[in-house]
Parts: C-alpha cells; sequence; structure tokens
C-alpha cells in the first residue's frame, strides 16, 4: 500500500496471468465503477505499459512484476476500498467468462479453423513466446496474420514475413493494433465509410487519425493495413509495407494510396519510395519527422502531417 496526495495505491501482481486487451479493458471498467476507487488499471506488465502507469502516477514504487504479468493497480480513496477492489478482481472475471458461456471457444488453431473453414484471417493475442509458433501455423494453413501480440523476437519477425511472402500472404504485426481490410475493423478500427483510398501504415496512431480525418471529409477507405512499428527498419526491410502497396496497386477499387510511418532506415525508404512511384496511382506519402525531398515527385505527394496526408 502506498499513501499519496489523490489517494491510497494498492497493487497485487498474478505471474504469468495472461489477458488480451480486451479483458484487461473490461476488468479495469469493472475495478474503477467499484465504490470507493478514484482510479484503475490492468495491464500486461511491460515496459511500455510500465512507463505509461509511471506517466499517469499509477506504478507501484515497488514491483518485480514483468511483460508476462498481469499488474492490478488501485487508486482508491482509502485502504479498505482499494483492498476491496482488488479482492474483487475474481468476481469480476468469472462475471465475464459467464457472459460468454454458450459460445462455443476453440482451443487450437485447428479448432478455429474447423469452425469458421472459409475466414482467411488469423488474429493472434498470445503472450509473445508463444506469439510466432501460432502466427507460423496460420500461416501453413494459408492465413493471412494479424499478429496483435508484442515481445515478438525480431528474427522470428523476419522469418515469418519472408515465409508469408513466398506463399502471397500478410502478416500485419507484431504489435499491430488496427486494421481495416475490405471494411471488417481488426483490433481496435474506427468505423469509416468505403472508397477509393488505401491506407499501409507503420505507426497505428496514424491509421486512426487519417481513417479518421478521411471519413470526416467525406471519402472513404478500401483497405487500411498496419504493418507493425519495425516493419520499415532495416532488418525488416518493409516486407508488408511492400506486400500491402502490390495489394493496393493491383486493387481496381483503390483510386489513391497513403502511406504512413515513422522514418525508415534510408535504404527501406528508398527502396519503399520507388516502388510507390512504379504503382501507377497517386500515393500520398506522411513519414512523421521526416524531411521529404519536394512537396510533390511525380505521383508522389509528401504530406507534413496527419492531416495534411488526409
Amino acid at each position: 500500500m502506498t499513501e499519496t496526495p489523490t489517494g491510497v495505491l494498492r497493487s497485487e501482481v498474478r505471474p504469468g496471468a495472461y489477458a488480451d486487451s480486451v479483458v484487461l479493458m473490461q476488468l479495469q471498467a469493472g475495478l474503477a465503477a467499484l465504490a470507493g476507487v478514484l482510479d484503475a488499471a490492468a495491464v500486461m506488465a511491460t515496459p511500455t505499459n510500465l512507463e505509461l502507469l509511471a506517466a499517469s502516477g499509477m506504478r507501484p514504487d515497488e514491483t518485480d512484476a514483468g511483460a508476462d504479468d498481469l499488474l492490478l493497480v488501485v487508486r482508491a480513496e482509502h485502504d479498505e476500498a482499494a483492498a476491496a477492489a482488488l479482492l474483487a478482481v475474481d468476481d469480476l472475471l468469472t462475471r465475464r467468462r459467464e457472459s460468454v458461456d454458450g459460445v462455443y471457444r476453440p482451443k487450437s488453431l485447428d479448432g478455429a479453423v474447423r469452425l469458421l473453414p472459409a475466414a482467411r484471417w488469423v488474429l493472434v493475442s498470445v503472450p509473445g513466446r508463444y506469439a510466432a509458433e501460432v502466427a507460423r501455423q496460420a500461416i501453413e494453413r494459408d492465413r493471412h496474420v494479424f499478429l496483435y501480440s508484442d515481445n515478438v523476437p525480431l528474427a522470428d519477425e523476419v522469418q515469418l514475413k519472408n515465409m508469408a511472402a513466398e506463399r502471397g500472404l500478410l502478416v500485419l504485426g507484431p504489435d499491430c493494433g488496427t486494421a481495416i481490410v475490405a471494411g471488417a475493423g481488426l483490433g481496435f478500427a474506427n468505423r469509416v465509410r468505403a472508397g477509393g483510398i488505401g491506407l499501409v501504415g507503420a505507426s497505428g496512431t496514424g491509421i486512426q487519425a487519417i481513417t479518421s480525418r478521411v471519413h470526416a471529409l467525406g471519402a472513404g477507405l478500401t483497405h487500411a493495413i498496419g504493418t507493425g512499428g519495425r516493419d520499415l527498419s532495416a532488418e525488416v526491410g518493409a516486407a508488408t509495407a511492400l506486400a500491402a502497396l502490390d495489394l493496393l496497386r493491383r486493387d481496381p477499387a483503390t483510386r489513391v494510396i497513403v502511406l504512413v510511418s515513422k522514418p525508415p532506415a534510408p535504404q527501406v525508404a528508398a527502396r519503399l519510395l520507388g516502388a510507390a512511384r512504379a504503382a501507377g496511382k497517386p500515393v500520398v506519402v506522411c513519414f512523421l519527422g521526416w524531411a521529404p525531398p519536394a512537396r510533390r515527385l511525380g505521383a508522389l505527394r509528401f504530406a507534413a502531417g496527419l492531416d495534411d496526408a488526409a
């Protein structure tokens, strides 16, 4: 327990207890709604999440939680309320499980494929140490992969994307939080109208901002394909971005393409921009924090920011 000017902070670590983001958000909302609770957090204790907790004043003073551990934090008016909230965690999780009872949930990828044999995508959200193997199984079964999991080794990412490329498949991720495929949202996606704009993004925030703004401006999307933040690194070589660009190039419904990311590795930027110039369609390029060579270069339009790109 830690006393602060804004209440009492209590935390609990559950080693090896994994839950995906949807479950964690529901749990966090349930905790925050309890009597006497001022704020709550339910996160996997990754370095990024610990930094976010620290920034919001919710990180415990001392914790030995690791990336595969569930960290629960409650800020309450008094210690009794904080303790009661942590005791309510199992009850909140049980209620959620009961609310989905009766819905068959396959225990393996093969079971999921048998349940939905026509599905072309597999969404992977498991601890990072298992994610690459599940993604590999999906590719072997000729499915595209939306790899939501983070903490996947870089070498595994390279191997998975090379394997997918050989089969004409896409691997979005690791740590891909958003995509829109033919109007269907994967991960966290905005509801936007259909239209003639296709987007490729190594920035989830960039995808969300541009798609929302495009919708507000009265236009719409064919696809918004997230690549994962490391895709444009020298090691990965824009494997997914190049495949997605080629897909949008060949898609008759896509009339304009948008590329959004943080600055790519220089050799990757040159290759990606070369592919974009050869796409045969206008391409808007938004490399955040990157100084473009010109405002316009052939079919390429360089945007100064997310709003400008939209």
